[in-house]
């Protein structure tokens, strides 16, 4: 499988594929891809039965393509877990090192690996990372869109994209933080929530259909 094949799967499940369909826009904007190559790499990966495409609803992984895309998505959390904890990598400076890595790494590097990091359960970004041979399931695929106003939150997990994790460490929002949302506003304009310590912080709206959470009593 090539790489590139590899990544789709690799988003399709982060953005929840294993559970339900994730329509083409959301690959688009996750890949900087265009519309017409997610139609063609879709294609693809359905004649090879690695997820199922319903027209006007969108893709979703098969079992094949849910246990190809741990096995991808382990051995890049535990690359994540090693450059931050042992190489001293911010959070969001570990993306694109771990994606080169992932694909170059033998099962037995990986096996090794995570005995080394004495088997992490989770990456930088929240993610689960499953032992060897299991499927991954994330604690939440409900992102900060989808709840109303006046709901308390907690940040379980957020996609692993560059652009989005440069952004959350700007607006200062980390995983397990825990804000209760004071605003939404109009026509997909940005989130407002207020986090323990009283502060206001703004979330735009693509941001927030990328920050999965989980609700707090």
């Amino acid at each position: 499988m090539t790489p590139n094949k590899e990544d789709y799967l690799k988003l399709i499940f982060e953005l929840g594929g294993n559970e339900q369909k994730i329509n083409n826009k959301q690959i688009v904007s996750g890949l900087n891809v265009s519309a017409a190559s997610v139609s063609e790499m879709v294609g693809k990966l359905e004649k090879e039965g690695f997820v199922k495409h319903s027209p006007y609803q969108g893709v979703q992984l098969t079992e094949s393509g849910l246990n190809k895309a741990s096995t991808l998505v382990r051995k890049h959390r535990l690359w994540e877990v090693f450059l931050v904890e042992h190489l001293n990598y911010s959070w969001n400076a570990v993306h694109e090192e771990a994606e080169v890595l992932e694909h170059v790494s033998s099962e037995e590097l990986t096996d090794r690996l995570a005995e080394y990091l004495e088997y992490p359960e989770s990456c930088p970004h929240g993610g689960v990372i499953p032992p060897k041979d299991e499927p991954i399931f994330e604690k939440s695929n409900q992102t900060l869109a989808d709840f109303p106003l006046h709901t308390k939150v907690c940040i379980e997990r957020v996609l692993d994209e560059k652009e989005l994790l440069d952004y959350l460490v700007t607006i200062q929002l980390h995983i397990h933080d825990v804000v209760t949302i004071t605003e939404i506003g109009a026509y997909e304009g940005p989130i407002s929530l207020e986090d323990q310590l009283g502060n206001t912080i703004h979330v735009s709206y693509k941001a927030a259909h990328n920050i999965f959470v989980e609700t707090v009593e």
